[in-house]
């Protein structure tokens, strides 16, 4: 199985200026095609080369699961984010204010969490089997999954994410890109 980078639903310049098309052109097109030429050849004639992206995330440990786990978590980031947000949708608004107090109290949560990532990693929302939702900060390439947890959204906290637009202003970049998640898809994921 070749694993590919995934079609974006929007144009690569849709979501400036919260993230400009350079971003996207090193985030996008140079570091998440990196993770998945990465993978593809690591896993070339092993036994993950028949294996979901799930299942190799899984089952993998070292550079397999480094490129694996970043290929998939770009792609989810990258699929949870849209030009055109809307309202967050009443199902997910009632989890979130049933579990944190509020949707605002929810995002002042959140970007407190990214912000205390040291180094980087990835910040989610995710819900375990008894139907709870949870924030949990991720170090460097790991994944909610291997927690037996299921991913609802995502930030990416490492600086290529930001740098360009915002330096090393993450608090800013949390706030842009805030506003451009698709609660829709989010709100589907529940």
């Amino acid at each position: 199985m070749i694993h590919e980078m995934p079609k974006l639903p929007y144009d690569m310049e849709a979501l400036a200026p919260k993230m400009s098309k350079e971003t996207f052109d090193y985030h996008y097109g140079k570091h998440l095609q990196t993770y998945v030429n990465n993978l593809n050849k690591l896993i070339a004639g092993t036994d993950f080369e028949e294996m979901s992206l799930e299942d190799i995330i899984l089952n993998s440990k070292g550079p397999v699961f480094n490129n694996a786990a970043q290929t998939w978590n770009h792609t989810f980031f990258f699929m949870t984010l849209t030009p055109k947000q809307e309202d967050m949708p009443h199902e997910l608004a009632d989890k979130i204010i049933l579990t944190f107090g509020s949707v605002d109290k929810f995002k002042e949560e959140f970007i407190k969490s990214a912000m205390a990532v040291f180094g980087s990693g990835w910040t989610w929302l995710v819900k375990d089997n008894e139907n709870n939702i949870k924030i949990l900060n991720t170090p460097n390439a790991g994944n909610p999954i291997t927690e037996g947890l299921k991913p609802l959204m995502v930030i990416d906290i490492w600086e290529h994410a930001y740098y360009i637009d915002y330096r090393n202003n993450r608090a800013a970049y949390l706030d842009s890109v805030w506003n451009l998640i698709d609660w829709n898809k989010v709100s589907e994921r529940l």
